[in-house]
């Protein structure tokens, strides 16, 4: 199935995904650079890109919901759509939840809002492989003649590969 939302010809939940992927993740790099050296600086920029990544992660949701809302029921490309955006919403409420504790003290972060950027980040690279799994091997906002019910990749190729002919 192709993506609903379009911008000069391409989905526009594939292409605004990548801002708060790159931002939150940036975020923790910013986050281990303190926890080594304590660098206050370091923690602000972390605060400020998890703020951005926030904002761009609330622009992309929408686009996102609308195409899953097009995939056909029953297929295993709604049910994967399903945990993606799930699980997206929970990084998002994670990432939130750890500005939200260190807004007063942005330079000099809690534990706790370490370990759910942490969490979130982990749980990022989970729910971005289900993105993938959407794109790359299911074809859902890509192509019309898409196999919405195809097999995981972590199963092989989408279609048997055919034995080489021995002559």
């Amino acid at each position: 199935m192709e993506s609903r939302v379009k911008l000069f010809g391409h989905p526009l939940h594939q292409m605004l995904v990548v801002f708060p992927i790159g931002l939150l993740g940036t975020s923790v790099v910013f986050d281990a650079i303190h926890m080594y050296n304590g660098s206050g600086r370091a923690a602000d920029v972390a605060f400020a890109l998890i703020s951005a990544g926030l904002v761009a992660g609330l622009l992309a949701a929408p686009w996102g919901l609308i195409d899953w809302l097009a995939i056909p029921s029953g297929t295993r490309a709604k049910s994967i759509g399903a945990v993606h955006g799930l699980g997206n919403v929970a990084v998002l409420l994670l990432f939130a939840l750890s500005w939200w504790l260190r807004a007063p003290q942005s330079t000099s972060p809690p534990n706790l809002a370490w370990l759910l950027s942490f969490v979130g980040a982990g749980l990022a690279l989970f729910t971005g492989w289900l993105g993938g799994e959407l794109v790359d091997r299911l074809g859902v906002g890509v192509s019309a003649n898409a196999n919405l019910n195809a097999r995981s990749s972590l199963e092989g190729p989408a279609e048997p590969v055919a034995e080489p002919q021995r002559h």
